[in-house]
């Protein structure tokens, strides 16, 4: 299982942009740094002016992840639900591909998210006509929280890996 995010490369702490629902008028908090040589994805999230999510980015990077079966990331969050996105240029601006997850609180878990189960959406609509997730397109990682619960979040990510043909799940 090859790593693609290693938080214990301190150079990592750099790579994240953060991309919150101020873009639409509303004032949720969300950033991604680095403790201990783990990402933290954390902040607060506000249903207020028509918000309701906070997101960070990775910086673009070709992974060339043809011939893996999916995404594995090792994570401990709050019991909250997240989504790991995927973008790609066979999608328009704005649009990605999104798997959702949610990790019990304050226990460190193993996802797996096979290709199959990111589905292509737009400001949190499906796009049902879509074309399906092509995993050697995939440029670009990030992480979400919409769940609809306004209050502070922490995830924290050790890496992010792909899931092996070996490893169907």
């Amino acid at each position: 299982m090859p790593l693609l995010i290693d938080f214990q490369d301190a150079r990592e702490a750099t790579r994240w942009r953060t991309i919150n629902d101020d873009v639409m008028g509303g004032i949720s908090r969300g950033e991604m740094t680095v403790e201990n040589g783990i990402g933290v994805f954390s902040g607060e999230l506000s249903l207020e002016h028509g918000g309701g999510f906070a997101s960070v980015r990775r910086d673009p990077e070709a992974f060339e992840l043809d011939g893996y079966a999916g995404m594995m990331l090792n994570v401990r969050g709050d019991g909250r639900g997240y989504q790991l996105r995927l973008r790609t240029n066979r999608l328009f601006d704005g649009a990605a591909y999104r798997a959702r997850f949610q990790p019990p609180a304050g226990e460190w878990q193993r996802i797996v998210l096979p290709w199959r189960t990111f589905e292509a959406v737009f400001r949190g609509r499906l796009l049902t006509d879509a074309p399906p997730l092509e995993p050697d397109a995939i440029q670009q990682v990030g992480l979400l929280i919409a769940d609809k619960q306004a209050g502070p979040f922490r995830l924290e990510v050790e890496w992010v890996g792909t899931q092996g043909d070996g490893d169907r799940g």
